[in-house]
């Protein structure tokens, strides 16, 4: 039995069930072989509804990305201009710096259907469920010192709140440095890593998790609390391309603004979009915690922190916990 087969009885019979013996007899096979071939396919995205009385039913069929159509609809010059597309990969970020250090040009893609392994930031796991989200790295060469590598996250963090706030309308902020939450619970998840050579970045890849159509069963019980998906917020399901393809355009324009202008502009949108600001919270860094409320960016990209004396401490790395 194979895949195609199986999938024309359910597709002569539209959001009908069809019972195990009439697969049976149709196919030459056994139940079995029929619950281990549904089992296949609902690995590979395709979902069904059993019943012991009725048999089976196909309620969905997988939104896999085609890369043709990626290229079509790309609105960026130079963002995605090169694409590799995937459909399993353990992490997107990997393959990204390996095409880089084999000298891929800025803007180069790397996109997959399903990551096994993907990570966040502090080496957190990423839920990456097949079909279901945008998982992606690329590759950025912006000619700055090392130590300007943070602001190119927040930057990051700006053009996909932006973007998907356009798409979605729905609330969306960001938590220092890049979180992005809806009523709390994250959606996205923003991991730059840099390399370079005598002080100055030779290249960075930005990898992006955004959670699109996942549904509640697609989470763990415990993330539930936490993590949500543009689907369950907004109760619709979004085309990826759509948000591929306007993120990159938004993150290309804000690239090159903050290149031409500096980090002056991008503060000033990281702080209308913050949902950080004006609370106090309780910092955690590898020198102790810090309790203080969060009051703006600086410069560099570290936030401003006003503790209880009054004074202000610039905290450049640490995970900030929930407003107090």
């Amino acid at each position: 039995m194979n895949n195609t087969s199986l999938l024309q009885l359910f597709e002569l019979q539209p959001g009908q069930y069809v019972s195990g013996e009439s697969i049976s007899q149709e196919l030459g096979v056994s139940r079995t072989a029929i619950w281990k071939q549904i089992k296949k396919l609902e690995a590979a995205g395709y979902r069904f509804e059993a019943s012991r009385r009725l048999g089976y039913r196909l309620i969905s069929i997988p939104d896999n990305l085609s890369a043709a159509e990626l290229a079509s609809r790309m609105k960026s010059n130079v963002f995605g201009k090169e694409v590799q597309l995937f459909d399993s990969v353990e992490s997107t970020q990997n393959i990204a710096r390996a095409a880089a250090e084999e000298g891929a040009p800025e803007g180069t893609l790397v996109i997959a259907e399903q990551q096994l392994n993907g990570r966040g930031r502090m080496g957190r796991g990423w839920v990456s469920p097949r079909g279901k989200g945008v998982w992606m790295s690329m590759v950025l060469r912006p000619s700055l010192p090392i130590y300007f590598a943070p602001q190119l996250t927040l930057l990051t963090a700006v053009a996909l709140c932006r973007s998907l706030k356009r798409i979605t309308a729905l609330p969306i902020g960001i938590k220092w440095p890049n979180d992005l939450l809806i009523e709390g619970k994250k959606i996205s998840g923003i991991l730059l890593e840099s390399a370079a050579e005598d002080e100055r970045l030779t290249f960075v890849i930005a990898g992006i998790g955004i959670s699109v159509n996942l549904e509640e069963d697609d989470y763990p019980v415990e993330l539930l609390e936490k993590a949500t998906s543009l689907r369950i917020a907004g109760g619709k399901k979004l085309e990826r391309i759509d948000v591929i393809t306007d993120f990159l355009q938004e993150w290309e324009q804000l690239y090159f603004l903050y290149q031409e202008q500096g980090f002056s502009p991008i503060v000033t949108l990281w702080e209308a979009l913050s949902v950080s600001l004006g609370k106090p919270a309780r910092l955690i860094t590898p020198q102790g915690d810090i309790v203080g409320v969060p009051i703006g960016l600086d410069e560099t990209g570290a936030i401003r922190i006003q503790l209880e004396d009054g004074s202000v401490k610039p905290v450049f790395s640490a995970e900030m916990g929930e407003p107090l």
